[in-house]
């Protein structure tokens, strides 16, 4: 018997996802430190770090207007991913030793497969940008 299984994360990424408001963007941009700090202190969490910090990246593009050529469900499910990993006091509270981020790990994964060809979209698009700016400096 799984723990966590993929229907419960599709669940969880589900109700997060759609309770997201843009107002909310901003809010968790300003915890992308609590964020990265438990993705590095958990193994369950560590494998998903460079991603997490793209979600960011793209949530704060999106934030700023920067980047807009990505649906708002996309948006809502990242930013769901994001909010479900800095709830301590999820379906399998964090405390848990040894199963407190499994549940996180899932959700995280789950988002990444869904918007993952938004994701690769988006990180083509930032590249672009970058070299126009190293460029031009």
């Amino acid at each position: 018997m799984a723990i966590f299984s993929e229907k419960a994360a599709e669940t969880q990424l589900r109700h997060e996802a759609e309770n997201v408001r843009k107002d909310d963007l901003e809010d968790l941009l300003e915890h992308q430190k609590a964020v990265e700090a438990k993705v590095k202190g958990s193994g369950h969490l560590r494998r998903f770090t460079t991603d997490i910090r793209l979600m960011f990246s793209l949530i704060r593009d999106y934030w700023r207007g920067d980047y807009r050529d990505i649906p708002w469900k996309s948006i809502a499910a990242v930013a769901g991913a994001l909010l479900y990993v800095l709830n301590p006091i999820d379906l399998i509270p964090d405390f848990i030793f040894m199963f407190g981020f499994l549940d996180d790990a899932g959700v995280v994964a789950l988002c990444l497969k869904l918007v993952e060809s938004d994701l690769h979209r988006y990180a083509a698009w930032k590249e672009r940008q970058q070299a126009v700016v190293t460029i031009e400096s």
